[in-house]
């Protein structure tokens, strides 16, 4: 069940519970900050890459891992203040247009890790509308469960690349600490890929 918060929109550890749910092969970056505590909260694996750092990379690492794994569908899930900083990636995303790439974007319309301080999305931004304006003809604003569902659907169907902005409630979840050191993430997700041997390549 997709559960809503306070303000009555979406809660965003329940969104990401639903989409994660029955994930198959599907690989998955988190975005910096409460994205990556999100996904870990939903189970940690060896197919996630929680990242730490680097804000405003998360889309394009995805458009990365997606080129070089173009069979394994490719999910990353980012807030809108990191997705601000690097919207510039969606016009890359766009022009390569891999059909494996699902960029999802939990918007509070916050900087959740910094204050809560207010993000552009909160006046009115509309990051959907900039991805489609980018080329990713396949952009959605998503504010119930239902659109929740049809998202999953979306996602595994391999008919990318794919973008939506998800409204979420603003409250603050409890810590879901993933591993912190990037060389285990690395390598544990390489090992995901190509097999235990992965290694020695």
């Amino acid at each position: 069940m997709i559960e809503t918060g306070a303000s009555g929109k979406l809660a965003r550890r329940s969104v990401v519970q639903a989409l994660l749910q029955d994930r198959g092969d599907l690989l998955v970056i988190g975005g910096l900050g409460a994205p990556a505590w999100d996904i870990t909260a939903a189970g940690d694996d060896p197919r996630n890459l929680p990242l730490w750092g680097g804000m405003g990379g998360a889309a394009v690492m995805g458009l990365g891992l997606a080129l070089a794994q173009p069979t394994r569908p490719v999910l990353v899930i980012t807030g809108d203040g990191e997705m601000l900083m690097g919207v510039g990636s969606l016009a890359t995303i766009a022009t390569k247009q891999p059909r494996n790439l699902s960029i999802l974007v939990l918007d509070n319309e916050h900087y959740g890790e910094t204050g809560m301080q207010e993000t552009a999305t909160r006046h009115g931004v509309d990051l959907a509308g900039m991805a489609k304006a980018a080329g990713i003809a396949d952009s959605r604003r998503v504010t119930t469960a239902e659109e929740v569902l049809a998202l999953r659907a979306a996602i595994r169907a391999g008919a990318g690349p794919l973008f939506a902005q998800i409204k979420v409630d603003e409250k603050s979840e409890p810590l879901a600490l993933p591993p912190r050191e990037a060389s285990i993430l690395q390598a544990r997700m390489r090992e995901a890929i190509l097999g235990p041997a992965a290694h020695l390549q």
